[in-house]
């Protein structure tokens, strides 16, 4: 549209501007944006401190650009247009889909700390935790349906919200079981230890450096 308004050449003395939710939605894309940003930061930093790693984070949130384009493409095949509301999905979708990945990784963790092997818990983790993670996918999207159906005054605003999450949390499903457990068998082999254990190590360290200069401890 904006484009095909500067083709007018318009005479001197003569502007356009957009209105509505156009206007609204050029307003708040860069503080959406921002905000999905920091939601990722706060997201990665609470993870990383339950699992006391830095790896195990990084693997659940691989889950969220998995969603997005999902998302997108849900918007398109139902002909909606990505406005506010639709950008609103998509930040709610973020704190949605993450808890497959974080189902699988934390079995997956309790079934290693009790000594099986890493591809023996991986298949005991996905075969566990395929029940929980479909209950909750199907709950989410059947409660969903009636808001996607667009019935009442005002509804297609939320119909939006309701059809962002519906295709992004069902298409991105059978990735999301799949590059969970692949990457977390690529970077469990980096051996990251935990903060308690770095923490340990280093004073271990130090403690052993001081004490052959120094004499003390």
């Amino acid at each position: 549209t904006r484009r095909a308004i500067l083709s007018l050449h318009l005479p001197p003395g003569y502007s356009f501007g957009f209105s509505g939710p156009v206007r609204i939605l050029d307003e708040t894309t860069v503080n959406m944006i921002l905000a999905v940003l920091l939601a990722s930061i706060f997201m990665y930093m609470v993870l990383a401190a339950q699992f006391e790693s830095f790896t195990y984070p990084f693997i659940i949130m691989l889950t969220l650009p998995l969603s997005i384009p999902f998302a997108l493409f849900s918007l398109w095949i139902t002909h909606r247009s990505l406005n506010l509301w639709s950008m609103l999905g998509v930040f709610l979708l973020l704190g949605i889909v993450k808890k497959n990945g974080i189902l699988q990784v934390d079995y997956t963790n309790r079934l290693r700390s009790e000594g099986i092997p890493l591809r023996e818990a991986q298949l005991e983790a996905n075969r566990v935790r395929l029940r929980p993670i479909l209950m909750t996918t199907f709950s989410i999207v059947a409660g969903l349906i009636p808001v996607a159906l667009g019935i009442g005054v005002g509804s297609e605003q939320r119909a939006a919200i309701a059809v962002t999450i519906i295709g992004g949390q069902t298409l991105c499903l059978g990735l999301t079981l799949l590059v969970v457990p692949v990457a977390y068998s690529y970077l469990a082999s980096l051996q990251f230890v935990s903060w308690s254990e770095y923490a340990t190590l280093a004073w271990t360290r130090m403690r052993t450096q001081v004490t052959r200069r120094f004499g003390i401890f």
